[in-house]
């Protein structure tokens, strides 16, 4: 998990972004690793050439491109030190010679040096400021100063750096040495990099780039120079680096193993296989015509992440790795000006949905049947969110309390699984949907875009005698293409486990399955007036919130208007399970939905799942808004106990 922090003045601040942290105990060879190094440090900086041929052929409009530059440049130099090691500086005399995890790096003295360094300044200078004068300066002089007094070439450098030992028998090698060295050379602590606080939201994320830079070279840079080991004298200082934790050191043993027992043997390549269609259609359920117990909506509630995460934040901590993007342009990309983000685990989410539904329906918790949850970002495997909610509800037995797996098609799935409980357990089931996806994004700028974090819950009962039908239709599909079911993943080891989201195969997912559901409806007649069909009684649609600017391009490729459908994609982003109860709740808080009305609820997402509800939604099932709050003690919270004994585990082995 790469949680998200709330800084001094306020501000949501992305630690995963800038700080360069890696998770290598996901990764198994050296390949793995180089090929997430050049897609996130390498794909994006431009080299010291590069940033001086930009110079003499006045391609930097402003200082601010500039400064992008040298960032990006300065990540990808320290892109393997960042990632694995601590630098420490040494007396040389003091060095351990021959332990294997200290190493000294082997550097090239860096090719027009001078004139690269002299010509940054020198635009630097001539340049006009982009927003904020002051701020561009203070911005430079931290990155600057690391620039200018960078000794080597960055091209060519070995991830895994030679120990000591290795260093010395290397004559001809260069490391870094300094005649003295100040153990309060100043760095930054790492709650001034969170609390930065610049006006415009790019400059801010510039500042922490070059304050996280800066704190890269815990030495003066102005007095080091590059030695041969037999030049380095007893008193001299090295920069020694040091692994930055235990997965770091189990992964260079990983590599080095590799170096001397020889290339494993190659993966067997996949074979594709061939996508075959069901020998037969699966029919949409018609659910007057399939169950005997027709199921009745009573109460929907929903709880929303308690923080804005507006694109400003999203801007203000920029990656090192994210291409030029502003807050504006996020919004034309995707329709999303904001998505809200909690600081709670998901099941504190759900469990105040749950109350809140309970209450709104005037069901006490010994008529539920059932407890349904639908996630694909729980933080838990044991107990599940819904064993957990159903525990805090005071529960003492459910026919089921289960979490299901069906990301966006998560309230149809849900609905479809009460629908079918109902009939067995012939009482209320309560369905939750709740996501929490803000810490499960890290530095992956197209998940961090899209998805926030909510919670919706439904309580569906048995219908009276003679009551409206409320769940018309349910239909849930999943699977397809490999590459529309590995479309969104997490955990992702490519992406450092982060969920990376590729958007060429999920706009295929949806469009197959749109088309789809709306011939299905088209086919299919109205229960009320068969006369018309399904799709022509639709009052109001009210999909999934993925991303508005595609889901209105496929939209209107099938026909539909934009006015037919409901979004509230704008200040909820995505979702995923939770975003169609949250977007009916906030159609009826904004009148789309004023009376009791058939609305058209699609699904589609990751794993190449999909499905629909055809509706009757009454406004007067919908409950007041929870609004959590997080410093209140103990709401939510797993109940106080006290610490487990050595005598509990004995008791509880039997013993």
């Amino acid at each position: 998990m790469k949680p998200f922090v709330i800084n001094r003045s306020g501000r949501l601040v992305f630690p995963a972004n800038f700080f360069g942290e890696m998770d290598f105990s996901v990764l198994d060879t050296l390949e793995q690793f180089t090929a997430v190094i050049e897609r996130d440090f390498e794909a994006k900086a431009p080299t010291g050439t590069d940033i001086l041929h930009r110079v003499e052929s006045g391609s930097y409009p402003s200082r601010f491109e500039l400064l992008r530059d040298l960032g990006q440049n300065l990540f990808w130099v320290n892109r393997y030190s960042m990632t694995m090691f601590d630098k420490r500086p040494m007396r040389w005399r003091d060095v351990p010679r021959h332990r294997d995890d200290v190493f000294l790096p082997v550097l090239t003295p860096w090719e027009d040096r001078d004139r690269k360094v002299a010509a940054v300044e020198r635009a630097f200078h001539d340049l006009p400021p982009r927003w904020v004068a002051d701020t561009e300066d203070r911005v430079f002089a931290l990155l600057f100063d690391v620039f200018r007094h960078k000794l080597h070439h960055a091209t060519e450098l070995p991830a895994i750096k030679p120990t000591v030992a290795e260093f010395l028998a290397q004559p001809e090698a260069l490391t870094f040495v300094m005649p003295d060295h100040d153990p309060d050379h100043h760095l930054f602590p790492v709650d001034e990099i969170l609390d930065a606080d610049e006006e415009v939201p790019e400059l801010e994320a510039l500042m922490r780039w070059a304050m996280v830079l800066h704190n890269l070279y815990p030495w003066d840079g102005s007095r080091t120079t590059l030695r041969h080991p037999a030049d380095i004298g007893p008193d001299d200082f090295v920069v020694t680096f040091h692994p930055r934790n235990r997965d770091v050191t189990a992964f260079i043993d990983r590599v080095k193993q590799a170096r001397d027992t020889g290339p494993t043997a190659p993966e067997t390549p996949r074979v594709p296989v061939e996508t075959v269609s069901p020998r037969t259609p699966y029919p949409a359920v018609r659910v007057r015509e399939a169950f005997a117990v027709r199921p009745a909506l009573e109460a929907l509630a929903v709880v929303r992440g308690e923080h804005v995460c507006d694109n400003d934040d999203v801007i203000r901590n920029a990656s090192f790795s994210w291409s030029p993007m502003s807050a504006e342009e996020i919004g034309r990309k995707t329709g999303i000006r904001q998505r809200r983000y909690t600081s709670r685990e998901p099941q504190h989410l759900a469990l105040d949905a749950a109350r809140a539904a309970l209450g709104k329906s005037g069901r006490s918790p010994d008529e539920i049947g059932a407890v349904l949850v639908s996630t694909c970002t729980s933080n838990r495997q044991i107990p599940s969110i819904a064993c957990w909610v159903s525990g805090e509800l005071g529960l003492a037995q459910t026919h089921t309390s289960m979490d299901m797996v069906a990301a966006c098609a998560g309230l149809p799935y849900g609905l479809a699984e009460a629908v079918r409980q109902i009939q067995e357990v012939r009482r209320p089931v309560l369905l939750v949907c709740v996501e929490k996806f803000s810490d499960k994004i890290g530095s992956a700028r197209t998940s961090r875009m899209i998805f926030g974090d909510g919670a919706s819950a439904m309580v569906v009962a048995p219908a009276a005698e003679g009551a409206p039908v409320d769940v018309e239709v349910l239909q849930t599909y999943a699977s397809g293409p490999a590459s529309e079911v590995n479309s969104i993943i997490w955990p992702n080891p490519e992406f450092d486990n982060d969920i990376t989201v590729y958007g060429p195969e999920v706009k295929s997912l949806v469009q197959r399955y749109l088309d789809q559901m709306l011939g299905e409806l088209s086919e299919q007649t109205d229960p009320d007036d068969p006369g018309r069909s399904l799709l022509e009684s639709i009052e109001l649609i009210v999909p999934h919130q993925a991303n508005k600017t595609m889901i209105l391009d496929l939209a209107a490729k099938a026909g539909l208007s934009a006015d037919q459908l409901y979004f509230n994609i704008e200040s909820m982003g995505n979702v995923s399970a939770a975003s169609i109860p949250i977007a009916i709740h906030d159609a009826v808080r904004d009148g789309a939905i004023d009376r009791p009305a058939r609305i058209f609820a699609p699904g589609f997402g990751a794993g190449a799942v999909g499905g629909y509800a055809v509706l009757r939604i009454d406004p007067a099932i919908v409950a007041d808004e929870v609004v959590p709050d997080p410093v209140e003690s103990g709401r939510g919270g797993p109940a106080r106990r006290t610490p487990t004994t050595t005598d509990d585990v004995r008791v509880a082995f039997g013993e």
